[in-house]
């Protein structure tokens, strides 16, 4: 039965851009029919759901050059404690029609859903959360979201704790009853004062109130599991702790049904399963919680009020009232409410918090200011130009969220394994208590039961679960606190394993603002002198907005120069430009450009020469065809750069610089920063090209840009890494970004990343070795050897103790120091 699907396109401007798209979904095997509505701005598919899915349609939208609007879902999963509740709550996700994609973070307790808009909301996704055994709960907006979902963490924490104690005050008179009848000399006293029957019924109500109260969320949510036949950790306790509460209360009541000298009860070990258990969920929730710190830290920044000015006074307004085009007053020592642009006074301003940089910046009239920042000295106005999710620390709140939320390729090869974990332990349990039972020593049903109830409680899928986005979370968020912001935490991993670092040269090795340092006149300009030459050439350059164009003029307009009138101007991308001045032909440009119009260049070659090796970018201008002048600018390097490119190579990384300057200054000024390897005269739309051909030698290749002329090569790269300065976030652009813009952020990236991915590797190995130790030791594995068998309440502790390990292991990056911090 075919099945109708509309969704939004973007991108479409003309009736071309329908019929590209229309095309487009026709070729998806399985289409019966395509319309596109320009007007609209969607598009109606008939398809059949046995050859084409939702998701072929928006691949074959997007590789025709539009954009599927996809709507995102962000809500919180209640009730999830393990591993393989995550796989479960993404296949019933994924079962909603018009659902294209799913992300489900445990340590976040979040769903990340990607939906066509008409096709599924959240009611829809939260039924089918709700009948997978979990409950799904929306976030609310901005900073409410933050404090509904605090709210949320500490109520957990709160139950837990409640729940915790009152199973603890059952608990540990029933624990001293256990061990008393042990104990030579207090035996008898027990027995003076009752029946050994009569202990075991004091048992039986103290183990109760423990098992069906304060255990009433294993049995909720393991119930839940077990018929949705997906079982998890739940299942595993529940079935653990209900096999040693119910054997025991038969051997209490219809002892001769068991085997001689098998009627033995187990009420102690049901209540310290249950106890030992909710104590390592709430030292694990309490963990869980301060992965989350630097995004609560970052939250903490925002102002909750703004001093306005409206109508000529001052009142103090909720941020929330704050609106753009406000004028908003800000003293010494106070926090900068939203974004803006000084409009008068001048300070001082502390940005560490947001970039990194630990020196205040200088801000006066027209300076841009950042919300969630420090006034330090000065009082001073600002208009406003940003509020609410569009401000720079909304932005970033925003970027650290989704990299957390993420899942890189290792967390999804844990996933499956755990999908798979928990039915192998019942089924191992099974084995166990199957193997005992036939060839165990006498009251063979004792050991098989304590053997198979071992085995359920001390596998722990949960830390298989953690380990990936526990350390993300950390890793992610230390990156924030030091200006460097991972858009993705699939970037965290691939920077780690990147081994060659290509910096573009303008803007990210240097300032990215040259100077005019030579202007040499020649034969060309016989009869011009080299002011009115310089006047005209920067009277083209003006054009422009290039940064050697703007030296140019910066200039002429130092030494007075009154700029000429042009005509005829054109421009020749990667070339130079051309106009007519006093009715003669100006053209100025590079090298390549002067070879392009045949001017020659044989007088000027040395001195060319002498400039690039100086590190200087020499261009030219020719008048009426016949050199006119060489014209040489700087660029000097940003602080840090040389330091940066150092620290790479000791981190065994190969650095390689790319620029559409000329081979001789390019390799100039890589001498100075001690670059190996230097890809010059590379023209804009070449750029990806280089990135692919390193890729195509073997080689994992970082790009770090401006994020704006460099996107394509941005993309093409394993990690794009983005230079940002103040609001000037591209956020778009690349992988990682560099809020403060210093190349150091790079090496302080990489760096990070590389302790993140051997946390999670150390996580891996705890959780894996764990298991697959400690599962044939409770089966039984050393009785034959040593006649140990392994107690059913040192297994609940194990499974504990394993889970908080994993987090504690993440939590210890808390403590990174980056590899090269700013000057101060």
């Amino acid at each position: 039965m075919a099945e109708h699907v509309t969704f939004r396109v973007d991108g479409m401007t003309c009736a071309s851009c329908v019929g590209r798209v229309e095309r487009a979904l026709g070729k998806v095997p399985g289409v019966a029919k395509s319309s596109v509505n320009l007007a609209t701005g969607r598009a109606a598919v008939d398809l059949d759901p046995a050859q084409a899915k939702i998701g072929d349609l928006l691949a074959a939208v997007k590789n025709a050059g539009y954009s599927p609007h996809v709507e995102v879902l962000e809500f919180t999963v209640l009730g999830m404690p393990c591993a393989s509740c995550v796989g479960r709550v993404e296949r019933a996700i994924q079962k909603v029609p018009g659902v294209v994609s799913v992300g489900v973070n445990l340590a976040t307790n979040r769903a990340h859903v990607g939906y066509i808009d008409g096709r599924a909301g959240f009611v829809d996704i939260a039924a089918a959360v709700a009948a997978a055994g979990y409950e799904a709960k929306a976030l609310e907006e901005q900073t409410d979201g933050a404090d509904a979902e605090a709210a949320e963490r500490e109520r957990e924490i709160r139950d837990l704790r409640g729940d915790l104690i009152f199973a603890a005050a059952f608990t540990i008179p029933l624990f001293a009853i256990a061990m008393v009848k042990y104990m030579p000399g207090l035996d008898k006293a027990m027995l003076s004062l009752a029946t050994a029957r009569g202990w075991e019924i004091v048992e039986l109500l103290l183990a109760t109130p423990v098992q069906f109260w304060a255990g009433r969320r294993f049995y909720a949510t393991g119930w839940a599991e077990l018929s949705h036949l997906s079982p998890g950790m739940n299942s595993l306790v529940m079935l653990g702790s209900s096999a040693a509460f119910f054997y025991s209360a038969l051997a209490l009541f219809v002892p001769q049904i068991f085997p001689a000298g098998t009627a033995n009860t187990y009420f102690d070990a049901a209540g310290v399963i249950i106890t030992l258990i909710l104590l390592g969920r709430l030292m694990e929730a309490v963990a869980k919680g301060r992965t989350s710190e630097a995004i609560k830290k970052l939250m903490r920044l925002q102002a909750k009020t703004a001093m306005v000015i409206r109508d000529g006074r001052e009142t103090e307004l909720a941020i929330e009232q704050v609106v753009v085009g406000d004028v908003i007053q800000v003293r010494p020592g106070e926090r900068v409410p939203v974004d803006g642009e000084v409009v008068e006074g001048a300070s001082f301003v502390d940005e560490s918090m947001i970039s990194g940089e630990p020196v205040p910046v200088e801000k006066a009239v027209g300076a841009e200011v950042v919300g969630g920042t420090i006034n330090k000295t000065g009082a001073f106005r600002f208009r406003v130009a940003k509020v609410g999710k569009d401000t720079v620390l909304s932005r970033i709140i925003k970027m650290v969220e989704e990299a957390q939320g993420t899942k890189p390729a290792i967390q999804r090869l844990a996933d499956r394994v755990a999908m798979v974990f928990v039915p192998v332990v019942m089924a191992v349990a099974a084995l166990t208590f199957a193997v005992w039972l036939l060839v165990g020593p006498a009251s063979a049903l004792s050991y098989a039961f304590v053997t198979a109830v071992s085995v359920l409680l001390i596998a722990c899928p949960c830390a298989m679960g953690l380990a990936t986005p526990t350390a993300i979370m950390v890793g992610t968020g230390k990156g924030a606190e030091m200006g460097v912001l991972f858009r993705r935490g699939t970037a965290l991993e691939t920077l780690a394993k990147v081994d060659t670092v290509v910096l573009d040269k303008t803007g990210t090795l240097t300032l990215g603002r040259p100077d005019l340092t030579d202007f040499i006149r020649f034969e060309g300009a016989a009869d011009w002198t080299a002011d009115a030459l310089l006047a005209a050439v920067a009277a083209a350059e003006a054009k422009s907005e290039h940064p050697i164009a703007q030296a140019i003029v910066a200039a002429a307009t130092a030494k007075g120069l009154t700029l000429p009138d042009l005509d005829d101007f054109r421009a020749e991308p990667g070339y130079g430009i051309a106009a007519k001045v006093s009715g003669r032909t100006l053209q100025i440009g590079a090298d390549r450009y002067m070879t392009k119009l045949g001017v020659a260049l044989d007088a000027a070659a040395a001195k060319a020469a002498f400039l690039a090796e100086a590190a200087k970018t020499p261009l030219y201008a020719a008048l009426d065809g016949k050199l006119a002048a060489v014209i040489a600018v700087a660029d000097p390097l940003k602080e840090g750069s040389r330091e940066a490119v150092r620290a790479l190579h000791d981190l065994g990384i190969k650095v390689a610089m790319l620029t559409g300057d000329n081979r001789r200054t390019a390799e100039a000024i890589a001498r100075s920063v001690g670059i190996e390897q230097v890809l010059a005269e590379v023209l804009p739309d070449q750029k990806a090209q280089e990135i692919a051909r390193l890729q195509g030698e073997g080689h994992q290749v970082a790009f770090v840009g401006d994020g704006i002329n460099d996107a394509p090569a941005l993309a093409q790269a394993d990690v794009g890494v983005a230079i940002g300065t103040g609001t000037d976030i591209a956020v778009e652009a690349g992988d990682v970004i560099l809020v403060s813009g210093d190349l150091r952020g790079v090496v302080n990236a990489a760096t990070l990343s590389r302790r993140t991915l051997r946390t999670i590797w150390g996580n891996f190995f705890w959780a894996y070795a764990y298991n697959v130790a400690l599962i044939p030791l409770a089966a039984g594995a050393l009785y034959p050897l040593a006649g140990v068998l392994l107690n059913p309440m040192v297994a609940a502790g194990a499974m504990s103790i394993s889970s908080v390990f994993v987090v504690s292991n993440s939590l210890r990056l808390r403590g990174f120091k980056p590899a090269l911090a700013p000057s101060a």
